[in-house]
């Protein structure tokens, strides 16, 4: 699948068969993120791979929106380290997230982005379940999987929204 394909395609996938990830796609996922653009090519990201059961139930404790990781065999944790970048990380967590997403429907595998940064409900306990240090900041969680259900393209190009020149 070419880039335009997977970027025009990608949609927020919540429905997973129990195929299990391979290995080897989960090192093109990550591969993948760790090629995200950063400011001053810094790359503060860390990532958790999650795949054991328990813990898998245990984000759902912590994170309201996370119910399809009772079916999903894969989650990755995105983290960001503020010693290397305090200003950027989020930016720079957010492309190699995106990346992720990307990578994940090119390979024919669903994926779907559970905020955690700045909610005050989800960052603290998500932080405490995976036993970050000060300095390691949760962006968000993707949930990772096998499509259970095709969905189709959507088209979302709005013209009113563009602007030339100025505003």
């Amino acid at each position: 699948m070419d880039a335009l394909e997977a970027i025009f395609t990608r949609r927020s996938v919540r429905k997973y068969t129990d195929e299990p990830v391979s290995e080897e796609d989960l090192r093109t996922l990550l591969e993948a993120a760790m090629s995200a653009p950063s400011a001053s090519n810094r790359q503060p990201w860390h990532f958790i791979v999650v795949r054991e059961r328990a813990r898998l139930n245990a984000i759902m404790d912590v994170h309201p929106y996370s119910k399809m990781l009772k079916e999903a065999p894969l989650a990755l944790v995105v983290c960001g380290d503020s010693d290397i970048t305090e200003k950027y990380w989020v930016q720079d967590c957010s492309a190699a997230t995106q990346n992720i997403l990307l990578a994940a429907r090119a390979l024919g595998l669903g994926a779907v982005w559970l905020g955690v940064h700045t909610n005050p409900e989800r960052e603290p306990p998500v932080k405490q379940l995976f036993e970050l240090p000060e300095n390691i900041h949760a962006l968000c969680i993707i949930a990772v999987g096998h499509p259970a259900e095709e969905q189709g393209r959507v088209d979302r190009y709005q013209e009113e929204r563009i602007r030339q020149e100025s505003w």
